[in-house]
C-alpha cells in the first residue's frame, strides 16, 4: 500500500500463496500477496495466477522438474456449450508419472488443483483443463479418429459395439465426436473405473 500510495480502502488485496514458517527455519516459504489499486481487481486473471501458482507448488513437493504454461481455449472437451476451457500444460522431460494408466493419475491431479484453487479464490473457479506435454489435445485426435472410425463400422453391421474403459473426459470426446451422427448415438456404461462408451445404431 506504501509503494501505491493507498489506503486499505483504496486496494484490492489477494492472497496468492500464504507461505510457510518450515520446521526449525527449514523450507521457510514467503507469503505472496496481489495489492491492486482501485476496485478494478480481474478475478479471471486472479484466478489464473492461483492456479498457476497451485500447480506449481504440486509439482515443486513432487520434486518433478516441469515448466507449467497457459494455453487460454486450447481445448474443445467441453460438454456444455460453454466457452472453453483454460488449459495449463505442464512441459518436461519423462513426465509419464504425472499421466498414469489410461490418464487417471492426470484426472486425481486435475480435481486436486481445483480443489485448492477454488478453496483460495473463494470464488467460482473457471474451467480449467491440466493437460501434460499435450497428451490430452494428442489423445482427443486419436479418440475422435477411432470414434467415426467404429461408427462407420456399427452403422454398416447394424451392432452396437463398446470401447474400452475410459475416464470422464475421454468418454465426452467420444460423446461429442458422434452427438451430430446421422447413423449412431452413444451412451455411457458400466460403473466407476470400468465406465465406457456404447455406440449404437440408430436404425
Amino acid at each position: 500500500m506504501t509503494e501505491l500510495n493507498r489506503s486499505r480502502e483504496e486496494v484490492e488485496i489477494n492472497v496468492l500463496s500464504e507461505g510457510s514458517r518450515g520446521v526449525f527455519g527449514i523450507g521457510t516459504e514467503e507469503a505472496r500477496v496481489r495489492v491492486v489499486a482501485g476496485n478494478c481487481l480481474n478475478l479471471e486473471e486472479d484466478a489464473m495466477d492461483i492456479i498457476k501458482d497451485t500447480l506449481e507448488n504440486i509439482l515443486e513437493k513432487m520434486d518433478v522438474e516441469a515448466s507449467v504454461y497457459y494455453l487460454e481455449g486450447e481445448s474443445s472437451s467441453d460438454e456444455s456449450g460453454e466457452s472453453s476451457p483454460s488449459v495449463y500444460n505442464i512441459e518436461g522431460d519423462e513426465l509419464g508419472i504425472l499421466i498414469g494408466r489410461r490418464g487417471q493419475t492426470l484426472s486425481c491431479l486435475q480435481y486436486i488443483v481445483k480443489i485448492i484453487a477454488a478453496n483460495r479464490i473463494q470464488d467460482s473457479l473457471p474451467s480449467v483443463v491440466i493437460d501434460v506435454n499435450g497428451y490430452k489435445q494428442k489423445r482427443q485426435q486419436v479418440l475422435k479418429e477411432l470414434a467415426e472410425h467404429v461408427a462407420e463400422q456399427v452403422e454398416n453391421s447394424g451392432k452396437s459395439f463398446t470401447l474400452e474403459p475410459m475416464p470422464a473426459f475421454e468418454r465426452r470426446i467420444i460423446h461429442l465426436a458422434l452427438s451430430n451422427h446421422p447413423g449412431v448415438t452413444t451412451e455411457s456404461v458400466g460403473y466407476d473405473e470400468d465406465r465406457k462408451v456404447s455406440i449404437i445404431p440408430k436404425y
